[in-house]
């Protein structure tokens, strides 16, 4: 099967090359930061409550169109906040879990922490390994770079058309034992249904299941869609038993593609994992002990989302 050529190593080495006194730097930086958890969570929640007032307020479709685009890119942000509770860098693990759930991943309406952090934490342990989950599910020709722009045209088409939910869920459901990463405190099953069932009846009491359908769902299986595809592009080249420098770009967004696609620094991924104890807050600060470090290839580094879509492109 082709695999994609390994990327131009913007990371000299892993967290072994680092000296003692920039180790120890690091390690003070781990553990949980629950306020900008609540920030990332207040603010996304506040631009999609602004998005669909607007949207009703104005009743025009090219505001409609724009509040879907704008609500699926923070319902991204969702996506990453239980990125962050599945490594538990929010809250502890137990009630942590059912906050996030209520406030995060059920809305989502497939997601949950423990479901997620399953997958993910396979993915961590077994990194590009035939053991991988997503390299399982990110193989083949639609993960394979570089690409033609009319192929990556096409797949970001068939996300806003809704045509790859099905295979979205699939994949997320797939049955796979994953019993070394359960969570130490699971939440038991009945809760995420009742959850539902309490949410169906505030939107049938106050009349609101077509704001729900046209300001939630329609972006769900859009806007989302295409936004996730974009997001695990950016996070790796999926090639077999490749190591994460070689695998993992960094991108350095400039500031309005931050605002306009919040990722929680997923742009300087591998230091993730090197140190998967580490908030999203705090991977800016690793990174600049690894440049401190000397072991940044700054000529490695793409500077905005333009310059790494060239370069998936097989453009200069």
């Amino acid at each position: 099967m082709k695999h994609s050529p390994l990327l131009p190593a913007a990371v000299l080495g892993d967290k072994s090359s680092l000296s003692p006194q920039a180790r120890a730097e690091i390690d003070k930086l781990a553990g949980r930061r629950p306020r900008e958890f609540m920030l990332q969570l207040f603010y996304a929640w506040a631009v999609i409550g602004i998005a669909i007032g607007l949207a009703i307020a104005a009743q025009n479709i090219l505001v409609s169109i724009l509040a879907i685009f704008i609500i699926g890119t923070r319902q991204l942000a969702f996506f990453f906040l239980i990125h962050e509770q599945a490594h538990c860098l929010a809250f502890k693990s137990k009630y942590g879990d059912y906050f996030v759930n209520f406030f995060v991943a059920y809305p989502l309406l497939i997601a949950t922490v423990d479901g997620y952090a399953q997958v993910h934490m396979a993915h961590h342990r077994f990194f590009l390994s035939d053991k991988d989950p997503d390299l399982q599910r990110k193989c083949g020709e639609n993960w394979t770079f570089p690409m033609p722009a009319r192929k990556l045209a096409g797949l970001f088409i068939s996300d806003l058309l809704a045509l790859n939910v099905w295979k979205m869920i699939k994949g997320k459901m797939a049955k796979s034992d994953y019993s070394l990463f359960k969570r130490p405190s699971k939440i038991p099953r009945w809760v995420q249904p009742v959850y539902y069932l309490a949410v169906a009846m505030v939107l049938t009491t106050s009349h609101s299941w077509m704001v729900f359908l046209l300001y939630w769902v329609l972006p769900l299986v859009t806007s989302f869609q295409a936004l996730v595809r974009w997001g695990a592009i950016c996070e790796h080249q999926y090639v077999p038993n490749a190591s994460i420098a070689d695998t993992s770009p960094i991108i350095m967004p400039h500031w309005w593609e931050n605002i306009v696609v919040p990722n929680l620094n997923f742009n300087l991924h591998p230091y993730h994992h090197f140190f998967p104890g580490l908030a999203f807050c705090e991977l800016p600060a690793a990174h600049e002990i690894f440049r401190r470090e000397g072991l940044v290839n700054e000529k490695a580094i793409f500077k905005g989302y333009l310059s790494y879509l060239r370069y998936i492109l097989g453009s200069s």
